[in-house]
């Protein structure tokens, strides 16, 4: 039996090994309330993107601005990612897939491509850009494409000319009014001014293609603008549609094609009384989503091409031009 001193010694400087791990330190209070925080910002994201429909107008048009931009929510779940992997929060990381989950929901369609050959009619549509320093070079990249109807939005005067000489060898069909103008490979009759503003910003033809007529819309929707106090003012653009609406709605052509620049995507409701009568050929038969705004890094597809009694096989976009704007094309099988 050891002495005293020596259970002493074996007390202080042998104590035996144990092969059990330190235990972890606890989460903080903080850690729990930062990560419980995150899940609910992540559902709340989640029941946002699910309802987006649903949020009211009433002020600054938020519901337009969000659903505008929705597609972009799709940078919340990263965000909220990394913010639960700081906090160490498995809660938080789970809800972050909610959104995730009903982003795919909502977008995961545009993600394939789903388009095909063929078609029996090309049309190609282009807001130029009255500020644009090149149109011959514009109109050189739009021949190129080979569309038969092509319409271009936001002419002055001065660029029509240009326009009107640089495409006739390949349209010898042609229209403008105001800034508004159209060229066709096929004959264009019953040309006129569709009066969705004060001044013209929008025309309808007929086409007289080899498969039968189609009734062809150019429109210039009214600009938007973002103010810190009014907010999303749409309320000139959304006039506009309403009436370019009315218009589609008479139409007595079994095959329309209305393209343009709408100020607007296919997802704002603001613009339903349009894209409820129409299909959007980049929905249907594109790849991505086709942004088209602004040209240096296209965020939002506010240029479209909209068709009825009649079948999208493919959608792109052109390459970018001296335009603000990207070009858009599709093929379609009347």
């Amino acid at each position: 039996m050891l002495s005293s001193p020596e259970a002493s010694a074996l007390t202080t400087d042998e104590a035996p090994a144990t092969d059990e791990a330190p235990a972890a330190p606890p989460r903080s209070t903080g850690g729990r309330r930062h990560g419980l925080l995150l899940a609910a910002t992540a559902l709340l994201c989640a029941a946002l993107m699910a309802a987006h429909a649903r949020i009211p107008n009433g002020i600054g048009n938020l519901g337009s601005l969000f659903q505008t931009l929705l597609p972009w929510t799709a940078l919340s779940v990263p965000v909220l990612l990394v913010l639960a992997a700081v906090c160490r929060s498995r809660l938080a990381a789970a809800a972050a897939l909610v959104p995730a989950v009903v982003w795919v929901t909502l977008f995961g369609g545009a993600l394939t491509d789903k388009r095909s050959g063929g078609g029996d009619l090309t049309v190609v549509s282009h807001n130029v850009d009255e500020g644009n320093t090149d149109p011959v070079g514009t109109a050189r990249i739009l021949a190129d494409a080979d569309a038969d109807v092509l319409a271009l939005e936001e002419l002055s005067e001065e660029a029509a000319r240009v326009y009107e000489r640089e495409l006739a060898p390949a349209y010898p069909h042609h229209a403008v009014i105001g800034g508004v103008g159209l060229w066709s490979k096929h004959p264009l009759q019953d040309v006129e001014a569709v009066p969705i503003m004060p001044w013209t910003r929008a025309i309808r033809a007929t086409a007289r293609t080899p498969k039968g007529p189609v009734a062809v819309y150019a429109a210039h929707l009214a600009s938007v603008r973002v103010h810190p106090a009014a907010g999303f003012t749409t309320a000139r653009r959304n006039e506009a549609a309403r009436e370019l609406a009315a218009a589609i709605r008479a139409e007595p052509s079994p095959r329309t094609v209305v393209v343009g620049d709408f100020n607007g995507t296919y997802q704002d409701r603001a613009l339903a009384p349009v894209t409820s009568q129409l299909r959007s050929a980049q929905r249907e038969s594109g790849d991505g989503f086709g942004f088209t705004w602004p040209a240096a890094f296209p965020m939002v597809r506010i240029d479209d091409i909209l068709v009825k009694g009649m079948t999208p096989l493919s959608s792109w976009n052109l390459p970018a031009t001296g335009s603000d704007h990207l070009p858009v094309a599709a093929s379609l099988r009347l």
